[in-house]
């Protein structure tokens, strides 16, 4: 596995990226770019990331993970969020925390309003698009705060994985006070990987979950209050997970 500091994606060549790498990597002002806003529209989105409510399904007993989680449908121009709906994944994808319906508390209303948020959204859907056709995309939310309450926190506890979606957008938001958090990204069917660590607040990784598996290594404190925010977003064509 190659080590480095991440090898940013030409925009222009994020489709590509995507089918040839399974991955991409944007700079700040490329995602930006993509939203169609001025990037200090998203840096606006950040003080939401200190009102996170902690994630009390964490199988390993801990208590360094705060997050908030909403579902949309983008179908062509179109972004709806739906009423709002437990978290399910399958024990193939997640055998931590598989099978178990979270229910977490919403995104903020005022977060979700904001332009820049449904910009970031819809842009990141037309990037799948790009790549897998034009199609309604049912997307889940996740705000993620990991913090060093237990000393560790494990931004996936679950190990490397995939998420059972058809596209996984990790924006990083914000790190401080913290080592580790590095990002591992393996072929799903090949020996290849790659390991980086993103530290500009609003880079991105997007990935194709069939291509890749992935995870972030552990943090560990290096002053006080250290924590890793990110946002996560899931795009997955035909239905929710767990809807029958």
């Amino acid at each position: 596995m190659s080590t480095s500091a991440p090898i940013f994606t030409d925009p222009s060549h994020l489709k590509d990226a995507l089918r040839d790498d399974g991955y991409a990597v944007l700079r700040p002002q490329d995602v930006a770019a993509l939203a169609g806003c001025p990037l200090e529209a998203l840096r606006a989105l950040e003080p939401s990331w200190d009102t996170l409510a902690l994630d009390n399904y964490l199988k390993d007993g801990g208590r360094y993970r705060r997050r908030r989680h909403s579902c949309f449908v983008q179908d062509g121009a179109r972004l709806t969020q739906t009423a709002h709906r437990p978290h399910w994944q399958p024990v193939e994808y997640n055998a931590l925390h598989g099978g178990m319906h979270r229910l977490f508390e919403p995104v903020e209303p005022a977060i979700v309003a904001q332009a820049a948020w449904q910009q970031l959204i819809r842009a990141l859907g037309d990037a799948c698009s790009q790549v897998k056709g034009q199609q309604p995309w049912f997307i889940e939310a996740h705000q993620f705060r990991i913090d060093t309450t237990d000393g560790i926190g494990r931004p996936t506890p679950e190990g490397a994985h995939r998420d059972g979606v058809d596209f996984v957008a990790v924006l990083l938001i914000g790190r401080a006070q913290i080592k580790g958090g590095e990002t591992r990204i393996f072929e799903a069917d090949g020996p290849n990987g790659k390991r980086f660590t993103l530290t500009e607040p609003w880079s991105l990784l997007l990935l194709d979950d069939a291509a890749v598996i992935h995870e972030s290594t552990p943090i560990q404190p290096i002053g006080e209050h250290g924590h890793r925010d990110t946002l996560v977003l899931t795009y997955r064509a035909g239905q929710f997970q767990g809807e029958n």
